[in-house]
């Protein structure tokens, strides 16, 4: 059985940040893997997400994928609850909404377990989920 190909999800409005919402549920994050290019306006963070299409489909074991969630035409980017200061604290992202303020201007809200969350002040919605392969380091499924 051949590998399925790797996912790459752009959203140009909160449907279709909705879909990359629930591709990266349960996504593993390390505020490592977070970077904020303020003077490109622009926010990449790594992540370990759930491999949902295999799990869905019935397959023997979850499997986790390595992939990059890239936001552009960010303004700010505010954290709350998330420790820099520990670098490698696992996260769990739950999800992720847009909030519409100034069209086509608004706020995309990454919300993390425990009350960590980061506030993206973007001009438009600009944002891309690419798979970048398996998770080979071992990480647990669970």
């Amino acid at each position: 059985m051949s590998s399925p190909a790797p996912l790459k999800l752009i959203a140009l409005d909160a449907d279709d940040l909705a879909v990359i919402s629930a591709h990266v549920q349960d996504a593993r994050v390390q505020p490592s893997d977070i970077v904020w290019r303020q003077d490109e306006k622009r926010l990449v963070v790594g992540l370990n997400r759930l491999d949902w299409e295999q799990t869905l489909s019935g397959g023997a074991c979850s499997r986790r994928l390595l992939a990059a969630l890239r936001f552009d035409r960010v303004l700010a980017c505010k954290s709350r609850n998330i420790d820099l200061a520990a670098p490698d604290t696992p996260l769990e992202l739950v999800g992720i909404e847009f909030h519409v303020s100034d069209p086509p201007g608004g706020s995309a809200l990454l919300m993390f377990g425990h009350g960590g969350a980061l506030r993206l002040d973007v001009e438009c919605l600009e944002c891309e989920l690419t798979d970048l392969g398996a998770d080979d380091l071992g990480m647990s499924p669970g």
